[in-house]
């Protein structure tokens, strides 16, 4: 309740300080040229869900990023977006969260004592994933991915998590970001698929059926492996689609809702989208952890089809 009654200050803040897009005034009151980013028509809801290169600091109003172009590594541009500050973010949290508790838990069996603290709750959530997710979809030999499915799980949470905060904004409603996390999947499920499979890796992509006469081989060969190829690739696609959509979907719904406000300009209607922003935004919280847990379970769930293909 108090994030979102803040969200909506945030949203009411720039009617009170100089946002990008509007007037510099003078102490004359004669406006000069628009500052940088302009929106056309008033506040643009797009302004606050894409990314950019300018950061809304509390207390400090808007701080530019380093135009691109600035730090190139080679012929790529690696100069930090909004997105990309928050990514920074979110791995310092996942370093914070994770680690205190790794070391409370190795402190816990060097003593001997029984587990107490914090960080059962961290121990909680792997064992949970350990023992319900990772090792029933991948089985026998499963335990090596369970650190990547739990940082998955973490780093995806996290992320989703910080575009809930006032000012803050979530890097998985950037296509990039999921999907370069898809990606990420890919390379372990197939990585998975070469290293239990052998030679027999090629099975999953070449469709070749010993029952067949020749003809009917070559025939299917052509025909089916097409399709095999793109089925791996749809996997990585729909993970990262899903990701990116809802998260980008649920900013969309509430700056729509706390637009409606501006739109028909009158304090009457204040409870309504209010009400129904504050609903969002607790779904919000639930779709972010579900969303993680979602794409931990299906790379978890490929992993395994791909360990046990025939």
């Amino acid at each position: 309740m108090l994030a979102t009654i803040l969200f909506f200050l945030a949203l009411l803040a720039p009617m009170q300080q100089q946002r990008p897009g509007a007037p510099v005034q003078t102490p004359a009151g004669i406006p000069t040229e628009p500052a940088p980013h302009p929106p056309e028509g008033g506040d643009d809801i797009m302004h606050h869900v894409l990314d950019e290169r300018v950061l809304n600091v509390p207390f400090v109003g808007y701080v530019d990023l380093p135009s691109a172009g600035s730090w190139m590594l080679g012929p790529i541009d690696v100069t930090p977006t909004k997105y990309v500050v928050f990514l920074w973010l979110t791995g310092l949290l996942v370093l914070l969260v994770v680690l205190p508790a790794a070391r409370a838990a190795k402190r816990v069996r060097e003593k001997g004592d029984a587990a107490h603290g914090g960080h059962n709750v961290i121990e909680a959530i792997i064992l949970f994933f350990r023992d319900q997710i990772v090792m029933p979809n991948i089985g026998h030999g499963g335990e090596r991915f369970v650190p990547f499915v739990v940082t998955l799980f973490f780093f995806i949470a996290i992320s989703n998590l910080l575009g809930l905060v006032p000012y803050g904004g979530a890097a998985t409603a950037s296509i990039s970001v999921t999907a370069m996390l898809a990606v990420m999947s890919l390379v372990v499920i197939e990585y998975a698929g070469i290293r239990q499979l052998g030679w027999g890796y090629l099975n999953t992509i070449f469709y070749w059926n010993k029952e067949l006469s020749l003809p009917l081989r070559v025939l299917m060969l052509l025909i089916l492996s097409p399709v095999e190829l793109l089925g791996k690739l749809a996997k990585p696609f729909a993970l990262a689609i899903r990701l990116m959509a809802n998260m980008t979907a649920g900013k969309i719904v509430i700056y729509s809702l706390l637009g409606l406000i501006f739109l028909f300009g009158s304090w009457w209607i204040v409870v309504g989208p209010l009400v129904m922003t504050v609903a969002l935004t607790f779904l919000k919280i639930f779709v972010a952890f579900l969303q993680a847990y979602i794409f931990a379970l299906l790379t978890s769930v490929f992993i395994g089809l791909i360990r046990h293909a025939h």
